[in-house]
């Protein structure tokens, strides 16, 4: 990793919105932007949290390894998210470790400052229990999603919503913009790699989708969204 002279505009953090004038210069006098190459981490399950992280530029995923070394995938940030917040607000150490998918671009706003402006400002304290509630709201989706969908519904879901979270500037062009392993893929829907593979197969054999190696595109999104939807 190596310290970026990338400048940013520290109003489009969408938290520091509601900030000062006076705020805004403490925390650009106090922020750090770093850049880390693919395939590092940015910070471990089980540490303890000394700040919070906006991502600038690239993707990570966060995830948790289990006793057998299997990793699980717990969701993404991306650019424009802030991750470590949940930890600092409960006082609790990371429950996942961030790495990067891509080349990564993070700014850090130390423990003490983020914890400031939560005491001195309560537009930024709502702005910050509004994210919370979301990713509340994801988690609670995901897990009935697990509980009631089939794999082939599931796969569905995945490829619906990684086209959606990663699409660049809302082209409507119906590819997937991020490559993953299929091991990836097939942890996120929850289930073994090789019939993630069977599946995309049929996938590519109904024209739902085009395969490229790694690159996936939707070719029938309406045909993705009924096969998602068929248990709710």
């Amino acid at each position: 990793m190596q310290q970026s002279n990338t400048s940013i505009d520290i109003k489009h953090i969408r938290f520091l919105h509601h900030c000062s004038p006076e705020q805004l210069t403490e925390v650009e006098n106090n922020m750090i932007c770093t850049m880390y190459k693919k395939g590092q981490t940015i910070f471990n399950d089980g540490s303890t949290p000394q700040g919070v992280f906006y991502v600038n530029k690239g993707v990570l995923k966060l995830v948790r390894t289990n006793n057998e070394g299997k990793e699980q995938i717990l969701r993404f940030a991306k650019e424009g998210d802030m991750l470590g917040y949940r930890a600092i607000i409960a006082d609790e150490p990371f429950v996942a470790t961030a790495i990067c998918i891509d080349d990564v671009t993070a700014c850090f706003i130390p423990r003490h400052l983020f914890s400031k402006l939560l005491d001195e400002n309560g537009n930024v304290m709502r702005e910050i229990l509004k994210s919370l509630s979301h990713e509340l709201g994801v988690v609670e989706e995901r897990v009935q999603s697990l509980a009631q969908k089939s794999v082939r519904e599931r796969l569905a879901e995945t490829l619906l919503f990684l086209h959606d979270t990663f699409n660049h500037n809302d082209k409507e062009d119906g590819v997937i913009h991020i490559t993953l392993p299929r091991e990836d893929i097939a942890n996120i829907v929850g289930t073994a790699t090789e019939t993630i593979i069977r599946l995309l197969s049929e996938f590519k054999n109904d024209k739902y989708i085009e395969l490229d190696g790694k690159k996936i595109k939707i070719v029938n999104k309406p045909r993705l969204e009924k096969i998602s939807s068929a248990s709710v």
